[in-house]
C-alpha cells in the first residue's frame, strides 16, 4: 500500500482523501488548525458557480461532474457516519438581465436545465420576493449544502475508515531533492510518505514558493451574514446584484457576499453588514425584519482566470496540488478530487487534465 499526505484540511483535501482512500491508499490530512475552517466554512453551500455563464469551459466541466457525482458520495457518507450533511434541492432564481452576457447561448451550448423567466413565472417561483422583479434564469436543479454540516459530513465519514487525521500543524517546510519531495515539516516533526498534495486554499502558494513554484493563487476575502428566520420564509436560492441569499434547512438566511481583495485581512466592517441587510430587504421585505444572527469573512483562493490548479507539480514529481477554486470549491470539489486521484494513480481521467495542469504564473 503506498501512502499520501494531504496539506489542507478544506472540502478539496478531505474529498481528495475520500477518493484515494477508497482506491486503496493510505492517507493522512494535515492542517494548519481545525479542519474545515477557513473557506469550507465560511462560503454560501450553493453547488453551482454564480452566474455560472461568466466562467471558463474548464470551470463548467469541474462543475458538471461534480454535480454528478454529490449525490452517491453524499448518500454514502451520511449513511457510514449517520450525520447530515443539509444537501437539499429547490433550485436557484438568478434575477436580472443577462442578455449581453450570452447566457441563453451559454444554457443552450451545455445543456443546462435552465430557462428564462419573467414577473409571473418569479412570483409563482418565489412569492417572497419584492413585486416588480420581471427578468431571469431558473435552474431547478440546483441543490445546496451547509457547509460546516458538509464538513462535519466528510470528517465523519474519514474517521470511519483508516485515513489520518491532523489538525493544528503548520507545515513550515517542504524538504526535496533530486526533483522529490523527502519529507514535510512542522515545528514539531517531520511527515514522509510517498506522495504529497497541497490542498492549502489561500495558503497554497505560500506553502508551494519554497519549491520555486507560483500558482498565482492569492487570498480573497468575502464578508457574509446570518439573519435567524423561520422555515419556508425563503425557499430558493437566490443571486442578483453580484449578492446572494440562501436558505438553510432550521430557517436561518445567509446573505453575502463580498469580493474584496485585502490580503490575508479576514475583518469584518459594518459598512458591508448595512449593504447586505440592505439588499436583503430590499429583495424580500419579509427579511427586514429578521434578527442578525452572525457577521463573518471567509478567504478564498483567488486565481486571475477562476480555473483552479489540478495536477502534478512541474519539477517535483511526487508532489502534487489542488488549489485555486476560488468562489466555487464547494461545487468543483468531489470533480477536483477524482481527477486529482486519477492523475496520480495513473488512472483513465474524467477530464482533460490539461485544462487545469498547475505552472508556474510567473516564469511560464
Amino acid at each position: 500500500m503506498s501512502s499520501t499526505i494531504i496539506v489542507g484540511g478544506g472540502v478539496i483535501g478531505l474529498l481528495t482523501a475520500c477518493e484515494l482512500q477508497r482506491a486503496g491508499e493510505q492517507v493522512t490530512v494535515i492542517d494548519r488548525q481545525q479542519l474545515g475552517r477557513e473557506s469550507s466554512w465560511a462560503g454560501g453551500g450553493i453547488l453551482s458557480p454564480l452566474y455560472p455563464w461568466r466562467y471558463p469551459d474548464a470551470v463548467t466541466r469541474l462543475a458538471a461532474l461534480s454535480q454528478q457525482l454529490y449525490p452517491q458520495w453524499i448518500e454514502t457518507m451520511q449513511t457510514r457516519s449517520g450525520l447530515d450533511g443539509e444537501y437539499l434541492a429547490g433550485g436557484m432564481l438568478v434575477l436580472g438581465d443577462y442578455e449581453q452576457e450570452n447566457a441563453a447561448d451559454w444554457v443552450a451550448r451545455h445543456g443546462v436545465d435552465a430557462h428564462q423567466v419573467e414577473a409571473g413565472e418569479i412570483a409563482e417561483i418565489a412569492p417572497e420576493l419584492s413585486p416588480g422583479l420581471d427578468q431571469g434564469w431558473w435552474f431547478p436543479q440546483i441543490h445546496r449544502v451547509r457547509n460546516p454540516r458538509l464538513v462535519a459530513l466528510i470528517r465523519g465519514y474519514l474517521e470511519t475508515t483508516n485515513v489520518k487525521l491532523v489538525e493544528h500543524e503548520p507545515i513550515s517546510e517542504i524538504d526535496f531533492s533530486d526533483g522529490r519531495v523527502n519529507a514535510l515539516c512542522s515545528a514539531r516533526q517531520s511527515y514522509q510518505a510517498d506522495r504529497y498534495v497541497i490542498a492549502g486554499g489561500a495558503w497554497s502558494n505560500d506553502i508551494l514558493k519554497p519549491t520555486g513554484l507560483d500558482i498565482g493563487v492569492k487570498p480573497v476575502k468575502g464578508q457574509m451574514i446570518l439573519l435567524h428566520g423561520e422555515p419556508g420564509l425563503i425557499s430558493r436560492i437566490i443571486l442578483s446584484e453580484d449578492r446572494y441569499i440562501i436558505p438553510r434547512k432550521d430557517g436561518r438566511i445567509l446573505v453575502g457576499s463580498t469580493t474584496e481583495d485585502s490580503g490575508f485581512d479576514k475583518s469584518t466592517s459594518a459598512q458591508v453588514r448595512e449593504e447586505l441587510l440592505d439588499y436583503a430587504a430590499r429583495t424580500a421585505p419579509a427579511l427586514a425584519r429578521l434578527p442578525l444572527e452572525e457577521h463573518w469573512a471567509g478567504l478564498r483562493p483567488g486565481t486571475a482566470d477562476g480555473i483552479p490548479r489540478i495536477g502534478a507539480h512541474p519539477r517535483l514529481d511526487n508532489l502534487f496540488i489542488s488549489s485555486g477554486h476560488y468562489r466555487n470549491g464547494l461545487v468543483m470539489a468531489a470533480a477536483s478530487a477524482r481527477l486529482l486521484r486519477e492523475i496520480m494513480l495513473d488512472q483513465p481521467l474524467s477530464l482533460d487534465a490539461q485544462d487545469y495542469k498547475p505552472c508556474d504564473s510567473v516564469h511560464s
